[in-house]
C-alpha cells in the first residue's frame, strides 16, 4: 500500500514553466463542533442543589446585614427623626424631605473636611509603611528560613492578629508611653522621657506601627500561600545557572507575588476612606480630634453622639461611592499593568 501511494505521487506530472504549482491535496475539512445546548434553569438548580442549599446561609447573612441596611440610606434625604414612630421604617416614612440639603452641609463643614484630610493622610502612611511589610517578612521567610523553623516564625509572627485592640493598644502603652517601659529605662540614664502615646504629630505613624505588629504576620500566610505554588524546577533550574538566593528573589519570587500584590493593592486602595475605626476611637482622646478624626469617628460622633442621622448617612453615602470609584480605577490601572485585579477586563 506504501508502495502505491509512493508510486501515484510520483506519477505526478510536474507543473509546466510558468504555470502555478497545483494546491496539495489535503484531507476534507472537518465540520465545525456545534456549541454545546444550553442547560435550562431547572435542570442546573436540581443538579446543583447541594451546592446552593451550601451558600444558602451565606447569601442570606449577606443579604440580611449588607443590602437590606442599604433601605436607611433614605434619611441622607430626610430630616430624619427616630423618635416621631414606634419603629425606624414608619419614622422614615414620617420624616420630612429635604432633598440635598445634608450633602451642601457637608461641601461647606470645615470638620468634614479635616476628616477627609486626616484619612487620606493616615492611609497614605499606611500604604507606604505597611503594605510593604507582609511581602518583605515572606519572601524573608520562604528564602532565609530554615523548614524547621519556618512553622515556629510563622505562629509568632501571625499570634498578634487575634489580639483585640484593646490589647494592643494597651501593650503599647506599657512600652511607649509617659510611664512605659521605654521612658522608665531613659529617666534612669538620665534622659528625658517621653510619651508616644499622647503625642499629636506622631499619631499617624503610632497607628502604623501597631497596625504592622497586629497584622503584618497575618498577611504573610497570603503571600506564603501564593509562594508555595511556585514549581520547585524553577530554583533548581537559577540555582544550576548561578542564581544566588537575591537573584532567585528578584526574577522568580517577586513576579510569583505580583498578581497577588495587585490584588491586594486594588482592595487596599478601595478601603482608602476606612482607616481602622476602633482603634483610631480607643485613642482619640489621648491625641484630641484634630489629629484623630477619621471620616468613620466623625459619622459616629455626627449620627450617633449628635443624633444628626441625615447627615452621618449622606457622609456614608458620599464615601461608598468614592470607595467604589477608587477600586474601579485601581482595578483599571492593574489591568493596564498586565494583572487581572479583582475581575477580568
Amino acid at each position: 500500500m506504501a508502495h502505491g501511494t509512493t508510486d501515484a505521487r510520483a506519477a505526478t506530472p510536474a507543473p509546466a514553466p510558468g504555470e502555478a504549482a497545483p494546491p496539495p491535496e489535503t484531507s476534507k475539512a472537518r465540520p465545525a463542533k456545534a456549541p454545546p445546548a444550553r442547560v435550562p434553569l431547572r435542570h442546573r438548580l436540581r443538579r446543583d442543589r447541594v451546592l446552593l442549599l451550601m451558600v444558602l446561609p451565606a447569601l442570606l447573612l449577606l443579604l440580611v446585614f449588607n443590602y437590606v441596611p442599604l433601605i436607611g440610606n433614605v434619611v441622607a434625604f430626610q430630616d430624619y427623626d427616630p423618635y416621631i414612630a414606634d419603629n425606624a421604617f414608619q419614622a422614615m416614612s414620617q420624616s420630612p424631605w429635604i432633598g440635598f440639603e445634608h450633602f451642601r452641609h457637608m461641601v461647606d463643614d470645615r470638620l468634614f473636611w479635616q476628616a477627609v484630610r486626616n484619612t487620606l493622610a493616615i492611609f497614605a502612611i499606611q500604604l507606604a509603611l505597611f503594605f510593604p511589610v507582609p511581602i518583605a517578612l515572606a519572601l524573608f521567610i520562604n528564602s532565609f528560613v530554615r523548614p524547621r523553623v519556618r512553622a515556629v516564625a510563622q505562629a509568632i509572627l501571625y499570634l498578634p492578629h487575634f489580639f483585640s485592640w484593646v490589647l494592643v493598644i494597651t501593650v503599647f502603652q506599657q512600652m511607649f508611653g509617659g510611664a512605659g517601659l521605654v521612658a522608665q529605662v531613659l529617666r534612669d540614664h538620665g534622659h528625658d522621657g517621653f510619651d508616644l502615646m499622647t503625642d499629636p504629630g506622631l499619631f499617624k505613624f503610632l497607628l502604623t506601627f501597631e497596625m504592622i505588629w497586629k497584622d503584618a504576620g497575618w498577611g504573610v500566610i497570603v503571600f506564603l500561600a501564593a509562594l508555595a505554588a511556585v514549581s520547585p524546577d524553577l530554583y533548581e533550574a537559577a540555582a544550576m545557572d548561578g542564581a544566588n538566593r537575591w537573584r532567585r528573589m528578584w526574577h522568580i519570587q517577586l513576579p510569583a507575588l505580583r498578581p497577588v500584590v495587585a490584588l491586594l493593592l486594588v482592595l487596599q486602595v478601595g478601603n482608602a476612606l476606612t482607616v481602622g475605626f476602633e482603634q483610631i476611637l480607643l485613642q482619640r482622646a489621648a491625641v484630641g480630634a484634630a489629629a484623630s478624626e477619621v471620616l468613620d469617628t466623625y459619622v459616629w460622633n455626627t449620627g450617633l453622639d449628635n443624633g444628626n442621622f441625615g447627615y452621618g448617612a449622606a457622609i456614608g453615602i458620599v464615601k461608598g461611592v468614592f470607595g467604589l470609584l477608587l477600586v474601579l480605577g485601581a482595578n483599571k490601572a492593574a489591568h493596564l499593568m498586565g494583572e487581572q485585579g479583582v475581575y477580568k477586563r
